[in-house]
């Protein structure tokens, strides 16, 4: 891993805010367990920076960016940077959360356009502009790695943005961002705003150049690899595109085009263009691992004909196509899909295989886990083996998925299910739930169907108000015992809450995951009454010294 020095890249920077802008999708929330669970597997993957999130935001994301440096943040590891406003309190405490990390970076960020200006800081260009050196400068004197960014910078003065860059640059930022902040600009407009950066920023050559951007207008990625050849060297980005609104660029998309089409893209002088050498740092082969667990944890299903990690990516219907195809795969592939992880579901267990089998085959799949975790997996790998004669590696990823990773702890805990139904029976349900504080409770509900029905019995247990947005089922793999993964999403005052679960009895699987996002919804609700009362508590404490 680089010691971040901006004269010595000699390739194009991934830098990944799965953990902070991905997050910011709606009902994309992630625990701290599970946000060390994909910073384990950005590390893996390859990427050169995990922005980790935002630390002044609230106490969670503070423990959060602290977790993620402390155990992702090593010598040989990848920097680790967190996002702060142009304040001294935001970057004091992004700079606290920071310190485990050997390698880390100060984010900070200010608006630049004058609609922002006028509308939301209410600030003059000389005001913005002397804020811009002012907190550069303190985020530098907690560590040599800065980075600024002019937020809403492809809407922002040209002439002003060079002035304030320079600024940035002078107060000591290593890296300057340029984001597009609402998706708005085209490759065009891009390519043209970076060379006119790097042609009127005298001290650009300090400072790396990156680009930040949103998918609005679906140009995203484009936008990205038109500013590469105009001399972006960072790409920020998310794994499957996620993040406000429509997205962010997505990683795995950038990645395989800069991979597939390294010959045009090559920016780099001195490497030949036939070189077969990557110009990122990216494991290709975790790619689709990566995406996988990122959809899973946060319940953002991949659309199928998404590229290159969508299930159509690499399936052929046409008879001309698998005709090719099977004579030669570049006919009509131009990448190969092993490139990107995705191999043949090969049967690896069965109910006969151990425990220490079962391991080594996790260990192979890119799954680490305590012993806790690792009996619990495997009970429910014992169980599918009795249900399934035959068992893939999707299968086995979907069960430990479901069992250790969907669970919010202390909440409430689903015991029994069981529905009767038919097209001439009322739809009725029964369920039993073990509660936060150890009570078990039962009742029935009758719906429109079972899946309705169950639900219903269960908002009279858990009594949680919530409403219903998405409920979405998929097959893992073929066939009649093909285990079923189920995602929902919650929204209760305007936030989303999602839940993910996986089994061969679909019913089932829908009655866990709707528990699992009733259990963040209602994990989240104690939280803020919890914040509140301390904020309170504080107030009174102050008011009574006073």
């Amino acid at each position: 891993m680089i010691k971040f020095q901006p004269q010595q890249v000699d390739r194009i920077l991934i830098f990944d805010t799965t953990l902070r802008d991905g997050e910011q999708s709606p009902g994309a929330t992630l625990h701290i367990d599970e946000k060390l669970t994909i910073a384990r597997q950005l590390a893996r993957l390859g990427v050169d920076i995990i922005e980790a999130g935002f630390p002044f935001a609230s106490s969670g994301d503070f423990e959060a960016v602290q977790q993620v440096a402390a155990e992702i943040g090593t010598e040989n590891g990848p920097i680790i940077c967190g996002l702060a406003r142009a304040t001294k309190h935001d970057i004091k405490t992004a700079a606290e959360a920071l310190k485990p990390a050997f390698h880390h970076r100060i984010h900070t960020f200010i608006a630049t356009s004058d609609i922002h200006l006028e509308y939301k800081l209410k600030k003059t260009r000389p005001e913005v502009l002397a804020i811009a050196q002012e907190m550069v400068a303190l985020a530098k004197s907690f560590t040599d790695d800065v980075e600024f960014s002019p937020e809403d910078a492809v809407r922002s003065d040209p002439e002003y943005l060079y002035q304030v860059l320079e600024g940035a640059i002078a107060a000591g930022a290593t890296t300057v961002n340029i984001p597009d902040t609402v998706g708005y600009t085209t490759p065009q407009e891009f390519g043209a705003l970076i060379r006119g950066i790097k042609e009127n920023v005298p001290n650009i050559d300090q400072a790396v150049i990156s680009v930040h951007g949103h998918n609005d207008l679906g140009l995203a990625v484009a936008n990205f690899l038109e500013a590469v050849k105009n001399g972006a060297r960072q790409l920020e980005c998310t794994i499957n595109g996620i993040g406000e609104r429509a997205g962010n660029a997505a990683l795995e998309e950038l990645v395989m085009a800069m991979h597939v089409r390294r010959q045009y893209y090559n920016p780099f002088l001195g490497r030949p263009p036939e070189s077969e050498a990557s110009l990122t740092n990216i494991d290709t082969q975790q790619i689709h691992k990566t995406s996988r667990l990122v959809s899973n944890l946060t319940g953002m299903l991949i659309q199928p004909n998404k590229a290159i990690v969508g299930t159509n990516a690499f399936a052929h219907e046409s008879g001309i196509h698998q005709d090719g195809v099977l004579k030669h795969k570049l006919t009509y592939e131009i990448m190969d899909a092993q490139s990107i992880g995705l191999g043949d579901n090969q049967i690896v267990l069965g109910k006969h295989s151990g425990r220490n089998a079962f391991r080594t085959r996790l260990q192979e799949l890119g799954m680490e886990l305590s012993e806790q975790d690792l009996n619990k997996a495997f009970i429910r790998f014992k169980e599918l083996a009795d249900k399934k004669k035959e068992i893939s590696d999707r299968d086995i990823e979907a069960i430990v998925k479901d069992e250790t990773q969907s669970q919010v702890v202390g909440g409430f805990r689903l015991e029994l299910v069981q529905v009767s139904c038919g097209d001439h029976a009322c739809p009725t349900a029964t369920v039993t739930i073990c509660t936060p504080d150890n009570q078990e409770l039962t009742d029935a509900a009758v719906g429109t169907g079972p899946v309705d029905a169950v639900y219903q019995a269960i908002n009279r247990v858990v009594k949680v108000p919530n409403r219903l947005i998405e409920f979405s089922v998929q097959s893992v793999t073929a066939g009649i015992d093909a285990i079923g993964e189920v995602t929902i999403r919650l929204e209760q005052d305007g936030k989303i809450y999602a839940g993910y679960s996986a089994n061969t009895d679909i019913i089932v699987a829908s009655a866990q995951a709707y528990l699992n996002a009733l259990n963040r919804l209602h994990d989240s609700t104690h939280q803020q009454n919890k914040t509140q009362n301390q904020e309170t508590d504080l107030l009174v404490e102050q008011t009574v010294h006073a």
